[in-house]
């Protein structure tokens, strides 16, 4: 009886999913942890597509601020930018897609803590890391696919697409789901509440996009707003999404490169802080 005990201890040891265990295979060992890493990223994709509310409101209400900015309020902006008000918004809107996409993909995040799931992931024999990537992959790809939908009525809207761009346009918008969900994600596991985690989000992610260049050029801002700019990440995204739905003349792409540059920065930058963040052994939280 005691022998068969040992047994049953020993080879509940050798979970190849173990990172801890000393005889763990190298081969089972990347293949689990791309497995749940895998098994996140579907369970993201499948609960985002079950909850049709929002899908529709993640890509209703940009386009809806798109017809009004670009096309109703027109008039009340510069004369430089009235002439082409809906190709000057679109940037804006695509980035207002990656951003509602990043605030409300990590909101599941408390909401799973509360019923349980964060701590069965938690507990499983996986790096927690995985979680990071689980989600963050998740929510880039459904960042990324309500931004191809978002790219359609471009066309039959009077804007120039050219389908040679489409994979620079990918890139850049995948810069910014990245950058944007790690961030989120980091606030989201300090948070214990959907109602402060919305205030955190109002406070940091708003006045993100509205520094962006999405609503207004930066030559027409104050000083110190034009700094402000120039320091925001996502205005980098603006920018080169901005050159490349130019209607005036070829993309500048060394523009879009560098633009790709600072993004990829950020996105190291706040999923290194979500790694950090998943990674401690305890960490305070905020109500």
């Amino acid at each position: 009886m005691v022998e068969s005990e040992s047994t049953l201890t020993a080879s509940s040891e050798k979970r190849p999913c173990d990172e801890n265990s000393s005889h763990v295979n190298s081969t089972n060992a990347h293949s689990c942890l791309w497995l749940s890493v895998g098994s996140l990223w579907f369970r993201e994709i499948r609960a985002f597509y079950r909850q049709r509310s929002r899908v529709v409101g993640s890509l209703a209400t940009p386009f809806i601020f798109w017809l009004l900015l670009g096309s109703g309020f027109a008039r009340s902006f510069r004369a430089d930018i009235e002439a082409g008000a809906l190709e000057f918004f679109f940037p804006g809107m695509i980035t207002m897609v990656v951003l509602f996409t990043a605030i409300f993909s990590n909101i599941s995040i408390i909401e799973d803590r509360r019923e349980g799931f964060l701590l069965s992931v938690l507990a499983a024999p996986v790096p927690r890391p995985v979680l990071v990537l689980g989600k963050v992959l998740g929510a880039t790809t459904i960042g990324l696919t309500q931004g191809v939908i978002f790219l359609i009525p471009a066309p039959f809207l009077g804007l120039a697409f050219d389908p040679a761009k489409l994979p620079a346009i990918l890139v850049v918008i995948v810069g910014m789901m990245l950058g944007l969900t790690g961030l989120s994600f980091f606030f989201a596991w300090w948070l214990n509440s959907v109602q402060g985690f919305h205030a955190i989000m109002n406070l940091v992610l708003m006045p993100l996009w509205i520094l962006s260049g999405a609503i207004f050029p930066t030559a027409g801002a104050a000083e110190w707003m034009q700094w402000a700019m120039k320091i925001n990440p996502l205005s980098y995204g603006v920018r080169a999404l901005r050159s490349l739905f130019s209607s005036t003349g070829s993309a500048d792409y060394s523009l879009v490169l560098s633009c790709i540059a600072v993004l990829a920065t950020f996105a190291v930058i706040t999923l290194s802080a979500a790694f950090y963040q998943v990674s401690r052994p305890s960490a305070r939280h905020l109500s």
